[in-house]
C-alpha cells in the first residue's frame, strides 16, 4: 500500500514537471528560457516516470530491470548538455535574445573568445 502510493507519487511529479515544461515552452520569449523550460522540468519529469516505473516492476512484481536506472541516467548526462549545445549554437548564430533579458553575461565571454 505505502510502495503504491509512492510511486503514484512519483508519477504524478513527473506528470506535473513534464506539464509544467510544456507550458514553459509556450510562454517564455525566446529560444533560451524556452529552451531551459523544456531541459529542466522535461528531464525532471522522465525520471519522476521512469523511477515510478523503475519501483513498481521492482516492488510489485518482483523484477529488477536495470534498463530504465540506464534510462534514467542517461537522460540525466545527455538532455542538459544537448540543451547547452543547442543554446550556444544559437547564440554564436545570433538569434536574439527577449527584450526582456536584462543582462548577457555571454557577450563579454564571446569576445575574449573571438580575439583569441
Amino acid at each position: 500500500m505505502i510502495v503504491e502510493v509512492i510511486i503514484s507519487i512519483f508519477l504524478l511529479l513527473g506528470g506535473i514537471l513534464s506539464f509544467l515544461g510544456s507550458v514553459g515552452i509556450l510562454r517564455f520569449p525566446d529560444v533560451y528560457g524556452r529552451l531551459h523550460a523544456a531541459t529542466k522540468s522535461a528531464t525532471l519529469g522522465v525520471i519522476g516516470i521512469v523511477l515510478a516505473t523503475f519501483l513498481y516492476f521492482l516492488v510489485i512484481h518482483d523484477l529488477f530491470v536495470g534498463k530504465l536506472l540506464l534510462g534514467i541516467v542517461f537522460v540525466f548526462l545527455t538532455a542538459p548538455v544537448g540543451a547547452f549545445m543547442i543554446s550556444r549554437a544559437a547564440y554564436r548564430t545570433g538569434v536574439p535574445l527577449s527584450s526582456m533579458t536584462q543582462q548577457d553575461d555571454l557577450k563579454a565571454f564571446m569576445k575574449k573568445d573571438a580575439t583569441k
